[in-house]
C-alpha cells in the first residue's frame, strides 16, 4: 500500500490538493481537498443588492463573469424584473465568447502539457508536422518553414531552464503522439495564445473590459445605442468625430463583431477541435479510465427565448446511473449541501442553500502524512447533492443531457462519438469530459453568429431597449424577498441564492460547478465526482501519477469557484 499526496495540483485553478491510497499499482481510495477559503458569501452580506454582481463575480477570473451574470439573474427574480430580449441576446454573445475561450484555454493551457511529450516535440521534422497538420485540420498555419521555426521556439524554452507549462517531466510518460503530433499539439498551443487575445477584444466590445465585464446591470446590459439610431452607419454622433474605437452597437462596430465571431469559428473548426479529436484517437484505448460517478446534473443556460421558462441552447436536466436514455427534470428545491467534511460551523445534514450559511470552523493543516484518511473536515469545499445524490456537473454532463435529448445538438455529439469509436456515456471518462468540451465549444461557437443577427434585426427595426429599470426604486421593493439562478459556468451547474430584507443582502449563498465535482464526502461518507472518477485510475510508478493528473485535468477544476 502507498500513500500518495499531490498538494499542490498545478494549472487548476486555486489550491488543490489530492490524497490516494494507492494499492496494487491502483488508486483505491481518493480524497480531494480545497484548501483556500475565500469567504466571498459573507462579503456581499449588508450590500445593496443591485452591487451584488460586481463583487459576486470576482469569485473567479478564469471563469470570466459567469458569477456576474448568475447574481443579476438571481436579483432579477427576487424583484420581478423581465429584461429586454436584447439584453439577454448581449448576455448571450459575452457569456458565449467567454465559454469557447475558456474551453479553448483549458485544453491547451491545463490539459495538454498531459500529453505531450515536449522533449519528442523538439526533435521532431518539420516536415512530417506540416503533413501530420494539413490531415488533420485546415490550419492555415502549417507550412514547414512555420513547424521550422515552433520547433526553435520551443526548444529555446527547454534550454532556458523555464519552459513552463512545457516542462518535460511527466507529459512523455504514456504519450502515444509522435514526434510530428507533439510539435503540431505544441505549435496550436501557442497560437491559441494569440487567439485569446483576439478573443479577449470580442469580450471586451460587448462587456467592456476582460476579466470583469462592466456592463451587466440589474435589469439588463448597460449599452448605449447607436448615436442617431440605427439609420446612422457609423454609430457617430453627429458632434463627436469617430475617433477611437467604434460603438459596439454601431454599425461599424457590429461588424467588428461578427469578423471576430468569425475568427473564433475558424479556430476552433480547423484547430481546436481537430486537435481534440486527434488527441483522443490516439488514445482510445484509455477512454475507460477515469469513470466516474454516473450522474450527470446540467442546469442549462443560453436562454433562446424570453418566456419564463425559455428554450435553452444547452438543455437542463438530469441522468443517473449511466442511463442516457431518461432525462429527469431539474427542481431547484432538490438543491441541498452538506459541510460534514468541510471547515464549516455547520451540521452534517444537508441544508438547501436559501438556509445555508458561511461560518468558518478551521480546526488546523492536514496531518502531515500522504492522505487524508480519517480526517473529518478537510476541505473548504462544501458537498452539494441533487436530492441526496452526488452529481458530475461540467460540459461532459451538458453534452450527455444534451445527446440524451437529441435534436441537432444531440446529433452532432453521436456522429462525433461514433467516429471516435466510443459509445456514449464515454463522455463521463477522462477523454469523455475532454471531448466534450470541443464538442460544446464547436456548438456554442456557432450559435454567437445567430444571437448577433438577432440583434441586428432588432436595432434595425427600431428595438433599442436594453435595460428595465422600473424595478431600481428600493422604497417599492418588499421588506422581505428571496431570489434564485441556475445556470452554468464553464465548469458546471451554477447557482446563486440570496435574500434581501430592508433594501440589503442578508442572506447570500453560491454552489458553482467546481463546488459539484470538487466535492468531498458527504454525511454519508460518499465521494463527490472528481474523488470517484480517481478511484481505479492506474499508478505504476508513484513519482510519475500522471494518469491521476488526466483525470483531475480532464475536470478543468476551479477551487476558487468551489469555495465562496
Amino acid at each position: 500500500m502507498t500513500r500518495l499526496a499531490i498538494d499542490p495540483v498545478t494549472r487548476v485553478g486555486g489550491p488543490l490538493r489530492v490524497d490516494l491510497d494507492v494499492q496494487g499499482g491502483v488508486v483505491r481510495d481518493a480524497w480531494v481537498a480545497a484548501t483556500m477559503f475565500r469567504g466571498v458569501e459573507r462579503t456581499l452580506i449588508g450590500r445593496d443588492p443591485r452591487d451584488a454582481w460586481l463583487m459576486a463575480q470576482r469569485i473567479c477570473g478564469s471563469c470570466n463573469g459567469v458569477h456576474g451574470l448568475a447574481s443579476v439573474r438571481a436579483v432579477e427574480r427576487a424583484l420581478g424584473i423581465t429584461i429586454p430580449a436584447n439584453a439577454r441576446l448581449v448576455r448571450n454573445l459575452v457569456a458565449g465568447a467567454q465559454l469557447v475561450t475558456g474551453h479553448v484555454t483549458g485544453f491547451y493551457r491545463r490539459q495538454l502539457p498531459d500529453w505531450v511529450d515536449i522533449v519528442a516535440a523538439v526533435e521532431a521534422d518539420p516536415t512530417a508536422a506540416s503533413e501530420l497538420a494539413r490531415s488533420i485540420g485546415d490550419s492555415p498555419a502549417a507550412s514547414v518553414a512555420y513547424f521550422r521555426r515552433v520547433r526553435e521556439r520551443l526548444a529555446a524554452l527547454v534550454d532556458s531552464g523555464q519552459p513552463g507549462i512545457f516542462a518535460p517531466s511527466l507529459g512523455g510518460n504514456g504519450s502515444r503522439l509522435t514526434p510530428a503530433a507533439a510539435l503540431v499539439l505544441g505549435a496550436h498551443s501557442l497560437e491559441a495564445l494569440e487567439w485569446r487575445r483576439t478573443m479577449t477584444r470580442l469580450q471586451t466590445f460587448l462587456g467592456g473590459k476582460s476579466p470583469h465585464p462592466q456592463t451587466l446591470v440589474v435589469g439588463g446590459m448597460a449599452l448605449t445605442p447607436p448615436w442617431g439610431g440605427p439609420a446612422r452607419a457609423t454609430g457617430e454622433h453627429p458632434r463627436r468625430p469617430q475617433t477611437s474605437a467604434p460603438a459596439a452597437l454601431s454599425e461599424r462596430g457590429l461588424h467588428v463583431i461578427q469578423m471576430l465571431i468569425d475568427g473564433a469559428r475558424d479556430f476552433v473548426d480547423q484547430v481546436y477541435l481537430p486537435d481534440v479529436l486527434y488527441l483522443a484517437d490516439a488514445h482510445r484505448g484509455a477512454a475507460e479510465l477515469g469513470r466516474g460517478l454516473g450522474n450527470l446534473l446540467a442546469f442549462g443556460d443560453f436562454p433562446e427565448d424570453d418566456s419564463d421558462e425559455p428554450r435553452l441552447l444547452l438543455p437542463r436536466g438530469r441522468l443517473m446511473d449511466g442511463d442516457l436514455t431518461t432525462i429527469d427534470a431539474v427542481e431547484e428545491a432538490g438543491i441541498a449541501e452538506s459541510a460534514a467534511h468541510a471547515h464549516y460551523d455547520a451540521a452534517a445534514d444537508l441544508v438547501h442553500p436559501s438556509d445555508g450559511r458561511t461560518e468558518p470552523r478551521y480546526q488546523g493543516p492536514p496531518p502531515p502524512v500522504a492522505t487524508l484518511e480519517g480526517v473529518t473536515r478537510y476541505s473548504w469545499a462544501k458537498a452539494p447533492r441533487y436530492w441526496d445524490d452526488p452529481m458530475e456537473t461540467g460540459p461532459a454532463a451538458r453534452m450527455a443531457v444534451a445527446y440524451a435529448a437529441g435534436g441537432p445538438a444531440g446529433s452532432v455529439i453521436a456522429r462525433t462519438l461514433t467516429n471516435l469509436g466510443l459509445a456514449p456515456d464515454a463522455l463521463g471518462t477522462t477523454i469523455g469530459r475532454i471531448v466534450a468540451r470541443a464538442i460544446e465549444a464547436k456548438l456554442v461557437v456557432d450559435r454567437l453568429e445567430g444571437w448577433l443577427t438577432e440583434i441586428r434585426t432588432n436595432l434595425a427595426s427600431g428595438d433599442l431597449a436594453f435595460v428595465d429599470i422600473s424595478a431600481w426604486d428600493p422604497s417599492r421593493w418588499p421588506a422581505e424577498v428571496e431570489g434564485w439562478s441556475l445556470g452554468e459556468s464553464p465548469g458546471g451547474a451554477l447557482g446563486h441564492w440570496l435574500r434581501i430584507r430592508d433594501r440589503r443582502i442578508a442572506a447570500y449563498q453560491v454552489i458553482d460547478g467546481s463546488t459539484w465535482n470538487l466535492s468531498p464526502r458527504d454525511g454519508r461518507g460518499r465521494r463527490g465526482a472528481l474523488e470517484e472518477a480517481l478511484v481505479g485510475t492506474p499508478v505504476p510508478d508513484p513519482a510519475t501519477p500522471i494518469e491521476v493528473l488526466r483525470a483531475v485535468h480532464a475536470f478543468d477544476p476551479c477551487p476558487a469557484c468551489a469555495v465562496q
